[in-house]
């Protein structure tokens, strides 16, 4: 993970909300366009119980990776 010139508290925040944007719109677009029961929604909303275990691992990442970025 290269910083980039980024300080650690706007590198690591930008890179949690750009992993995270829109999977509840995801959700809510598969439910709408496809049904509740269908294939797209049940994996649109996998995809959304997934994130929180990947999002705690980036966090971890982030705070291991402290010292790559400037204070």
């Amino acid at each position: 993970m290269s910083s980039e010139g980024q300080p650690r508290w706007i590198a690591a925040p930008g890179a949690m909300i750009g992993a995270s944007n829109f999977f509840e719109s995801a959700v809510a677009v598969a439910i709408s366009l496809f049904g509740l029961n269908s294939g797209a929604a049940f994996a649109t909303f996998v995809g959304v119980l997934v994130e929180v275990p990947v999002m705690l691992s980036l966090v971890a990442m982030a705070n291991r990776n402290r010292r790559l970025f400037p204070a």
